[in-house]
Protein backbone atom coordinates (compact mmCIF):
# COMPACT_ATOMS: atom_id res chain seq x y z
CA UNK A 1 0.00 0.00 0.00
CA UNK A 2 1.31 3.06 -0.96
CA UNK A 3 0.23 7.08 -0.97
CA UNK A 4 1.62 9.75 -2.83
CA UNK A 5 1.06 13.55 -3.21
CA UNK A 6 1.82 16.12 -6.07
CA UNK A 7 3.60 18.69 -4.51
CA UNK A 8 4.23 21.58 -6.54
CA UNK A 9 6.83 25.19 -5.19
CA UNK A 10 4.80 27.78 -7.14
CA UNK A 11 0.95 28.18 -7.41
CA UNK A 12 1.28 29.29 -10.81
CA UNK A 13 3.21 25.45 -11.40
CA UNK A 14 0.17 24.22 -10.95
CA UNK A 15 -1.94 25.16 -13.99
CA UNK A 16 1.31 25.00 -15.93
CA UNK A 17 0.49 21.28 -15.31
CA UNK A 18 -2.00 21.34 -16.71
CA UNK A 19 -1.45 22.82 -19.53
CA UNK A 20 1.87 23.13 -20.98
CA UNK A 21 2.93 19.15 -20.57
CA UNK A 22 -0.29 18.24 -23.34
CA UNK A 23 0.75 20.74 -25.97
CA UNK A 24 3.95 19.21 -25.56
CA UNK A 25 2.56 16.06 -26.24
CA UNK A 26 0.57 17.40 -29.46
CA UNK A 27 4.03 18.69 -30.64
CA UNK A 28 5.10 15.53 -30.71
CA UNK A 29 7.83 16.95 -27.84
CA UNK A 30 8.28 14.93 -24.13
CA UNK A 31 6.22 16.87 -21.55
CA UNK A 32 7.54 18.36 -18.59
CA UNK A 33 7.12 17.98 -14.90
CA UNK A 34 6.16 20.90 -12.81
CA UNK A 35 5.62 18.89 -9.81
CA UNK A 36 7.34 16.75 -7.49
CA UNK A 37 6.23 13.87 -6.21
CA UNK A 38 6.11 12.73 -2.43
CA UNK A 39 6.13 9.15 -0.95
CA UNK A 40 3.75 9.92 2.39
CA UNK A 41 3.62 6.09 2.42
CA UNK A 42 5.59 3.31 0.05
CA UNK A 43 4.93 0.04 0.32
CA UNK A 44 3.29 -0.43 3.45
CA UNK A 45 1.82 -4.16 4.51
CA UNK A 46 0.83 -5.95 7.75
CA UNK A 47 -1.82 -8.15 8.81
CA UNK A 48 -3.44 -7.55 12.16
CA UNK A 49 -5.40 -10.24 13.91
CA UNK A 50 -8.97 -9.83 15.90
CA UNK A 51 -8.22 -8.83 19.20
CA UNK A 52 -4.47 -7.43 18.75
CA UNK A 53 -3.36 -4.40 20.23
CA UNK A 54 -0.99 -2.56 17.86
CA UNK A 55 1.16 0.25 18.58
CA UNK A 56 2.65 2.53 15.34
CA UNK A 57 5.15 4.61 16.65
CA UNK A 58 7.47 6.89 14.73
CA UNK A 59 8.67 10.19 14.78
CA UNK A 60 6.69 13.35 13.25
CA UNK A 61 6.13 13.30 9.63
CA UNK A 62 6.82 10.05 9.41
CA UNK A 63 3.46 8.69 7.80
CA UNK A 64 1.43 7.69 10.87
CA UNK A 65 -1.39 9.41 10.86
CA UNK A 66 -2.03 9.51 6.73
CA UNK A 67 -1.99 5.58 7.20
CA UNK A 68 -4.66 5.68 10.08
CA UNK A 69 -6.43 7.70 7.33
CA UNK A 70 -6.69 4.80 5.42
CA UNK A 71 -7.16 2.15 7.15
CA UNK A 72 -10.79 4.43 8.30
CA UNK A 73 -11.06 5.35 4.77
CA UNK A 74 -10.88 9.16 4.77
CA UNK A 75 -8.02 8.79 2.14
CA UNK A 76 -7.46 6.46 -0.69
CA UNK A 77 -4.01 5.05 -1.27
CA UNK A 78 -2.52 5.74 -4.42
CA UNK A 79 -1.66 1.82 -5.03
CA UNK A 80 -2.78 -1.21 -2.87
CA UNK A 81 -5.48 -1.81 -1.16
CA UNK A 82 -7.22 -1.85 2.84
CA UNK A 83 -9.65 -4.71 3.98
CA UNK A 84 -11.45 -4.07 7.09
CA UNK A 85 -13.81 -7.15 8.84
CA UNK A 86 -15.78 -5.44 11.36
CA UNK A 87 -17.30 -2.17 12.49
CA UNK A 88 -14.10 0.43 12.69
CA UNK A 89 -14.42 3.40 15.13
CA UNK A 90 -11.72 5.95 14.64
CA UNK A 91 -10.66 9.27 16.83
CA UNK A 92 -8.17 10.77 14.44
CA UNK A 93 -7.97 14.45 15.43
CA UNK A 94 -9.75 16.68 17.36
CA UNK A 95 -13.41 16.72 16.70
CA UNK A 96 -13.33 15.18 13.15
CA UNK A 97 -16.63 14.72 11.73
CA UNK A 98 -18.26 17.03 14.15
CA UNK A 99 -20.26 20.09 12.23
CA UNK A 100 -19.53 23.09 14.56
CA UNK A 101 -22.96 24.41 14.13
CA UNK A 102 -24.85 21.24 15.20
CA UNK A 103 -24.97 20.85 19.41
CA UNK A 104 -22.97 18.03 20.96
CA UNK A 105 -26.04 15.71 21.18
CA UNK A 106 -26.47 16.24 17.11
CA UNK A 107 -23.24 15.79 16.37
CA UNK A 108 -23.20 12.25 18.39
CA UNK A 109 -26.07 10.82 16.44
CA UNK A 110 -24.51 12.13 13.30
CA UNK A 111 -21.54 10.11 14.12
CA UNK A 112 -23.49 7.36 14.41
CA UNK A 113 -25.23 7.61 11.00
CA UNK A 114 -21.92 7.87 9.37
CA UNK A 115 -21.14 4.24 11.31
CA UNK A 116 -23.90 2.55 9.57
CA UNK A 117 -25.90 2.40 13.77
CA UNK A 118 -29.49 2.44 13.70
CA UNK A 119 -31.16 5.81 15.25
CA UNK A 120 -32.75 3.64 17.84
CA UNK A 121 -29.71 2.23 18.73
CA UNK A 122 -28.07 5.15 19.55
CA UNK A 123 -30.93 6.18 21.85
CA UNK A 124 -30.27 3.65 24.17
CA UNK A 125 -26.44 4.41 23.95
CA UNK A 126 -26.67 8.18 24.45
CA UNK A 127 -26.83 7.86 28.22
CA UNK A 128 -23.71 5.96 28.20
CA UNK A 129 -21.65 8.58 26.19
CA UNK A 130 -23.10 11.41 27.65
CA UNK A 131 -22.42 9.86 30.98
CA UNK A 132 -18.99 9.07 30.20
CA UNK A 133 -18.14 12.34 28.08
CA UNK A 134 -18.65 14.45 31.25
CA UNK A 135 -19.47 18.10 29.60
CA UNK A 136 -22.90 18.64 31.39
CA UNK A 137 -25.38 20.81 29.49
CA UNK A 138 -22.97 21.78 26.90
CA UNK A 139 -24.08 18.69 25.25
CA UNK A 140 -27.06 20.48 24.18
CA UNK A 141 -24.93 23.49 23.11
CA UNK A 142 -23.48 23.93 19.57
CA UNK A 143 -19.97 22.13 19.14
CA UNK A 144 -18.30 25.41 18.16
CA UNK A 145 -18.52 26.60 21.55
CA UNK A 146 -16.88 24.12 23.29
CA UNK A 147 -12.60 23.66 24.18
CA UNK A 148 -10.52 21.51 22.88
CA UNK A 149 -10.98 19.16 25.85
CA UNK A 150 -14.71 18.95 25.78
CA UNK A 151 -14.47 18.27 21.89
CA UNK A 152 -11.96 15.44 22.81
CA UNK A 153 -14.35 14.28 26.08
CA UNK A 154 -17.36 13.62 22.96
CA UNK A 155 -15.23 12.57 20.61
CA UNK A 156 -13.86 9.72 22.35
CA UNK A 157 -16.99 9.42 24.31
CA UNK A 158 -19.18 8.71 20.72
CA UNK A 159 -16.22 6.25 19.20
CA UNK A 160 -15.87 3.83 22.12
CA UNK A 161 -19.57 3.48 22.97
CA UNK A 162 -20.63 2.00 20.08
CA UNK A 163 -18.92 -1.26 20.57
CA UNK A 164 -16.17 -1.43 17.72
CA UNK A 165 -14.59 -4.71 16.52
CA UNK A 166 -11.81 -2.21 15.39
CA UNK A 167 -10.82 1.09 17.32
CA UNK A 168 -8.27 3.69 15.84
CA UNK A 169 -6.61 6.24 18.10
CA UNK A 170 -4.04 8.66 17.09
CA UNK A 171 -2.77 10.85 19.86
CA UNK A 172 -5.86 11.95 20.58
CA UNK A 173 -5.82 11.38 24.33
CA UNK A 174 -3.33 13.88 24.85
CA UNK A 175 -5.46 17.06 24.88
CA UNK A 176 -7.75 15.48 28.20
CA UNK A 177 -7.08 16.17 31.70
CA UNK A 178 -4.88 13.25 33.99
CA UNK A 179 -8.78 11.89 34.86
CA UNK A 180 -10.05 11.77 31.91
CA UNK A 181 -7.17 10.16 29.86
CA UNK A 182 -7.08 7.54 32.90
CA UNK A 183 -10.20 6.69 32.40
CA UNK A 184 -10.07 6.64 28.37
CA UNK A 185 -7.54 4.08 29.31
CA UNK A 186 -9.61 2.08 31.44
CA UNK A 187 -11.87 2.01 28.68
CA UNK A 188 -9.43 0.44 25.52
CA UNK A 189 -8.26 -2.12 27.93
CA UNK A 190 -12.39 -2.97 28.65
CA UNK A 191 -12.33 -3.46 25.02
CA UNK A 192 -9.23 -5.44 24.69
CA UNK A 193 -10.40 -7.98 27.44
CA UNK A 194 -13.99 -7.94 25.06
CA UNK A 195 -11.92 -9.44 22.07
CA UNK A 196 -11.68 -5.91 20.47
CA UNK A 197 -8.84 -5.36 18.15
CA UNK A 198 -6.92 -1.68 18.85
CA UNK A 199 -4.55 0.34 16.59
CA UNK A 200 -2.84 3.01 18.80
CA UNK A 201 -0.27 6.05 17.58
CA UNK A 202 1.58 7.56 20.33
CA UNK A 203 4.53 8.90 20.87
CA UNK A 204 4.51 7.88 24.55
CA UNK A 205 7.10 4.53 24.84
CA UNK A 206 5.99 3.47 28.22
CA UNK A 207 2.15 4.00 26.83
CA UNK A 208 3.06 1.65 23.70
CA UNK A 209 4.56 -0.95 26.18
CA UNK A 210 1.78 -1.72 28.41
CA UNK A 211 -1.06 -1.11 26.07
CA UNK A 212 0.31 -3.22 23.17
CA UNK A 213 0.57 -6.70 21.94
CA UNK A 214 3.16 -5.75 18.71
CA UNK A 215 4.16 -2.85 17.59
CA UNK A 216 4.97 -0.95 14.19
CA UNK A 217 7.80 2.08 13.94
CA UNK A 218 7.42 3.49 10.58
CA UNK A 219 9.63 6.06 9.39
CA UNK A 220 10.03 7.59 6.67
CA UNK A 221 6.64 6.49 5.07
CA UNK A 222 8.11 3.01 5.54
CA UNK A 223 7.73 0.26 8.14
CA UNK A 224 11.39 -0.34 9.33
CA UNK A 225 10.37 -2.70 12.21
CA UNK A 226 8.22 -4.77 13.99
CA UNK A 227 7.79 -7.06 16.64
CA UNK A 228 7.40 -6.85 20.00
CA UNK A 229 6.62 -3.83 21.72
CA UNK A 230 9.71 -3.22 23.88
CA UNK A 231 12.37 -3.48 21.08
CA UNK A 232 10.73 -1.96 18.46
CA UNK A 233 10.16 0.88 20.87
CA UNK A 234 13.74 1.23 21.61
CA UNK A 235 14.81 1.40 17.89
CA UNK A 236 12.40 4.20 18.04
CA UNK A 237 14.44 6.19 20.45
CA UNK A 238 17.15 5.31 19.30
CA UNK A 239 16.35 6.73 16.19
CA UNK A 240 14.49 10.12 17.69
CA UNK A 241 17.64 11.14 19.83
CA UNK A 242 19.83 10.47 16.80
CA UNK A 243 21.40 13.69 15.47
CA UNK A 244 20.41 14.54 11.61
CA UNK A 245 23.95 13.50 10.53
CA UNK A 246 23.57 9.84 11.80
CA UNK A 247 19.86 9.51 11.52
CA UNK A 248 19.98 8.07 8.33
CA UNK A 249 22.76 5.36 9.29
CA UNK A 250 20.81 3.87 12.12
CA UNK A 251 17.34 4.12 10.11
CA UNK A 252 19.52 1.42 7.58
CA UNK A 253 20.94 -0.50 10.18
CA UNK A 254 17.20 -1.06 11.98
CA UNK A 255 16.14 -2.08 8.50
CA UNK A 256 18.56 -4.69 7.49
CA UNK A 257 18.36 -5.81 10.88
CA UNK A 258 14.55 -6.22 10.31
CA UNK A 259 14.86 -7.60 6.52
CA UNK A 260 17.35 -9.77 7.69
CA UNK A 261 15.08 -11.31 10.72
CA UNK A 262 12.28 -11.42 7.84
CA UNK A 263 14.25 -13.50 5.72
CA UNK A 264 14.77 -16.09 8.82
CA UNK A 265 11.36 -15.77 9.41
CA UNK A 266 9.08 -18.99 7.76
CA UNK A 267 5.18 -18.64 7.91
CA UNK A 268 4.16 -21.44 9.25
CA UNK A 269 2.30 -19.35 12.06
CA UNK A 270 0.56 -17.19 10.11
CA UNK A 271 -3.13 -17.20 10.62
CA UNK A 272 -5.14 -17.67 7.51
CA UNK A 273 -7.34 -14.62 5.97
CA UNK A 274 -10.50 -15.66 7.46
CA UNK A 275 -8.85 -14.66 11.17
CA UNK A 276 -7.07 -11.08 9.94
CA UNK A 277 -9.18 -8.08 11.10
CA UNK A 278 -7.21 -5.50 9.26
CA UNK A 279 -4.94 -6.01 5.91
CA UNK A 280 -3.33 -3.78 4.29
CA UNK A 281 -1.65 -4.77 1.02
CA UNK A 282 1.25 -2.70 -0.84
CA UNK A 283 -0.48 -3.16 -4.11
CA UNK A 284 2.14 -5.71 -5.48
CA UNK A 285 0.84 -8.91 -7.56
CA UNK A 286 -1.82 -10.67 -5.60
CA UNK A 287 0.67 -14.02 -4.67
CA UNK A 288 2.38 -11.15 -3.11
CA UNK A 289 0.15 -9.41 -0.49
CA UNK A 290 0.18 -10.50 3.39
CA UNK A 291 3.73 -11.95 2.58
CA UNK A 292 5.08 -10.55 5.87
CA UNK A 293 5.15 -12.71 8.89
CA UNK A 294 2.58 -11.30 11.45
CA UNK A 295 5.38 -10.44 14.14
CA UNK A 296 9.08 -10.54 14.16
CA UNK A 297 10.53 -12.32 17.25
CA UNK A 298 13.32 -10.30 17.98
CA UNK A 299 16.42 -11.43 19.51
CA UNK A 300 17.51 -9.33 22.50
CA UNK A 301 21.74 -9.08 23.20
CA UNK A 302 23.76 -6.25 25.03
CA UNK A 303 23.38 -4.21 21.46
CA UNK A 304 19.65 -3.49 22.66
CA UNK A 305 20.99 -2.13 25.92
CA UNK A 306 23.96 0.50 24.26
CA UNK A 307 22.34 2.98 22.24
CA UNK A 308 25.38 5.04 20.59
CA UNK A 309 22.74 7.85 19.60
CA UNK A 310 21.93 8.50 23.88
CA UNK A 311 24.75 11.50 23.58
CA UNK A 312 24.36 14.04 26.30
CA UNK A 313 24.25 17.24 24.90
CA UNK A 314 23.68 19.36 28.29
CA UNK A 315 27.65 18.31 30.13
CA UNK A 316 28.82 21.02 32.13
CA UNK A 317 32.00 21.37 33.78
CA UNK A 318 33.59 23.54 36.54
CA UNK A 319 36.42 25.22 36.77
CA UNK A 320 39.42 22.63 37.68
CA UNK A 321 40.82 23.29 41.19
CA UNK A 322 43.73 20.04 41.16
CA UNK A 323 41.34 17.52 39.29
CA UNK A 324 39.74 16.91 36.38
CA UNK A 325 36.67 14.03 35.92
CA UNK A 326 37.16 12.15 32.57
CA UNK A 327 36.10 9.01 30.77
CA UNK A 328 32.09 8.54 32.85
CA UNK A 329 29.88 5.79 32.13
CA UNK A 330 27.59 3.31 33.24
CA UNK A 331 28.39 -0.73 33.53
CA UNK A 332 26.93 -3.54 34.57
CA UNK A 333 28.01 -5.48 37.88
CA UNK A 334 29.89 -7.85 34.73
CA UNK A 335 31.80 -4.75 33.65
CA UNK A 336 29.86 -3.97 30.06
CA UNK A 337 29.13 -0.71 29.28
CA UNK A 338 25.47 0.41 28.65
CA UNK A 339 23.21 3.60 28.88
CA UNK A 340 19.92 1.79 28.07
CA UNK A 341 19.19 0.07 31.91
CA UNK A 342 16.30 -2.23 33.51
CA UNK A 343 13.97 -1.40 36.23
CA UNK A 344 15.23 -3.60 39.40
CA UNK A 345 19.10 -4.29 38.27
CA UNK A 346 22.19 -3.04 39.85
CA UNK A 347 24.97 -1.11 37.97
CA UNK A 348 27.88 1.01 38.45
CA UNK A 349 28.18 4.37 37.48
CA UNK A 350 32.23 5.16 36.81
CA UNK A 351 34.70 7.72 36.14
CA UNK A 352 37.82 7.85 36.37
CA UNK A 353 40.02 11.69 37.94
CA UNK A 354 43.34 13.02 37.04
CA UNK A 355 45.33 14.75 39.78
CA UNK A 356 47.45 17.56 38.93
CA UNK A 357 48.01 18.64 42.26
CA UNK A 358 48.50 16.90 45.97
CA UNK A 359 44.52 16.61 47.90
CA UNK A 360 43.63 15.48 51.16
CA UNK A 361 40.21 14.28 52.45
CA UNK A 362 39.40 13.46 48.82
CA UNK A 363 35.55 12.81 48.59
CA UNK A 364 33.33 11.84 45.71
CA UNK A 365 29.90 12.26 45.09
CA UNK A 366 27.51 11.29 42.01
CA UNK A 367 23.79 12.43 41.04
CA UNK A 368 20.92 11.56 38.64
CA UNK A 369 18.72 13.96 37.41
CA UNK A 370 15.69 14.24 35.00
CA UNK A 371 15.56 16.29 31.83
CA UNK A 372 13.45 18.80 33.52
CA UNK A 373 16.82 19.26 36.14
CA UNK A 374 14.92 17.79 39.10
CA UNK A 375 17.55 16.09 41.23
CA UNK A 376 15.96 12.65 42.02
CA UNK A 377 18.56 10.84 44.05
CA UNK A 378 22.74 10.39 44.32
CA UNK A 379 25.23 9.61 46.83
CA UNK A 380 28.15 11.69 48.26
CA UNK A 381 30.59 11.85 51.36
CA UNK A 382 32.31 15.45 51.34
CA UNK A 383 30.79 15.53 54.87
CA UNK A 384 31.10 12.69 56.00
CA UNK A 385 34.87 10.29 56.84
CA UNK A 386 33.24 7.31 55.79
CA UNK A 387 35.12 6.12 51.73
CA UNK A 388 37.11 9.42 52.00
CA UNK A 389 40.79 8.60 50.39
CA UNK A 390 43.29 10.54 52.85
CA UNK A 391 45.56 11.76 50.18
CA UNK A 392 46.27 11.42 46.76
CA UNK A 393 49.57 12.42 44.85
CA UNK A 394 49.93 14.98 42.22
CA UNK A 395 50.32 12.76 39.00
CA UNK A 396 48.25 10.04 40.30
CA UNK A 397 44.63 8.73 38.47
CA UNK A 398 41.80 6.56 40.46
CA UNK A 399 38.82 5.33 39.30
CA UNK A 400 35.26 5.90 41.01
CA UNK A 401 32.55 3.49 41.58
CA UNK A 402 29.27 3.98 42.66
CA UNK A 403 27.34 1.14 42.56
CA UNK A 404 23.44 1.40 42.83
CA UNK A 405 19.87 -0.26 42.17
CA UNK A 406 17.93 0.78 39.03
CA UNK A 407 14.53 2.27 41.15
CA UNK A 408 13.45 4.69 38.83
CA UNK A 409 10.91 4.14 36.58
CA UNK A 410 11.26 4.21 32.75
CA UNK A 411 12.21 7.14 31.05
CA UNK A 412 16.03 9.58 30.17
CA UNK A 413 17.59 10.94 32.93
CA UNK A 414 21.44 12.00 33.38
CA UNK A 415 24.21 11.17 35.49
CA UNK A 416 26.18 13.38 37.07
CA UNK A 417 30.06 13.26 39.31
CA UNK A 418 31.91 15.60 41.48
CA UNK A 419 35.34 14.85 43.21
CA UNK A 420 36.11 16.97 46.45
CA UNK A 421 39.19 17.67 48.33
CA UNK A 422 41.23 19.64 50.64
CA UNK A 423 44.29 21.43 47.94
CA UNK A 424 46.13 24.19 48.07
CA UNK A 425 43.82 25.95 46.35
CA UNK A 426 41.64 25.75 49.30
CA UNK A 427 38.92 24.79 47.47
CA UNK A 428 35.92 21.71 48.74
CA UNK A 429 35.30 21.23 45.10
CA UNK A 430 37.67 20.45 42.94
CA UNK A 431 36.08 19.38 39.98
CA UNK A 432 32.21 18.61 38.75
CA UNK A 433 30.38 17.23 35.55
CA UNK A 434 27.07 18.03 35.56
CA UNK A 435 24.74 15.55 32.96
CA UNK A 436 27.75 13.80 32.27
CA UNK A 437 26.26 10.31 31.13
CA UNK A 438 22.76 10.43 29.56
CA UNK A 439 21.10 7.09 29.89
CA UNK A 440 17.38 6.01 29.87
CA UNK A 441 15.65 3.38 31.83
CA UNK A 442 13.83 0.55 29.51
CA UNK A 443 9.61 0.47 29.64
CA UNK A 444 8.21 -2.27 31.02
CA UNK A 445 5.43 -4.71 30.67
CA UNK A 446 2.66 -4.54 33.12
CA UNK A 447 4.07 -2.03 35.51
CA UNK A 448 2.31 -0.85 38.99
CA UNK A 449 4.35 2.01 39.86
CA UNK A 450 3.78 5.37 39.10
CA UNK A 451 5.75 9.05 39.60
CA UNK A 452 9.95 8.76 39.60
CA UNK A 453 10.41 5.45 41.41
CA UNK A 454 9.48 2.07 41.95
CA UNK A 455 8.82 1.36 45.37
CA UNK A 456 7.83 -2.03 44.90
CA UNK A 457 3.96 -1.66 45.46
CA UNK A 458 1.60 -4.75 45.81
CA UNK A 459 -2.21 -4.68 46.21
CA UNK A 460 -3.90 -6.83 49.00
CA UNK A 461 -7.88 -6.36 49.00
CA UNK A 462 -9.44 -8.04 51.84
CA UNK A 463 -13.33 -8.42 51.86
CA UNK A 464 -15.04 -8.05 54.86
Amino acid sequence: MSKHYVMFDRPEDRFKQMVVPRLERLVGRPPRRYFRDFAALSGISFDIRRGETVGIIGRNGSGKSTLLQIVCGTLQPTSGSVEVNGRIAALLELGAGFNPEFTGRENVFLNAAILGIPRKEMEWRFDDIARFADIGPFIDQPVKTYSSGMYVRLAFATAINVDPDILVVDEALAVGDEAFQRKCFARIEGIKEKGGTILFVSHGAQTIVQLCTRAMLIDGGEMISQGRPKPVVNQYQRLVNASAENAAQLRASILKAENKISDTTNNDGRVSAKEHVLTAASGKASSDVGQQPMAVIWQENIADYLDPSLQTQSATVTEEHGARIHSPRIITMAGTQVNVLQLGKRYIFEFGVTFNTEANNVAFGMAIKTITGLVLSGAHNSDKDIFRVKQIEAGKEIVVSFEFNCLILPGTYFLGGSVFGETIFEQNLMHRVVDAVMFRVAPEQDLLASGHFDVGPSIKVTVL
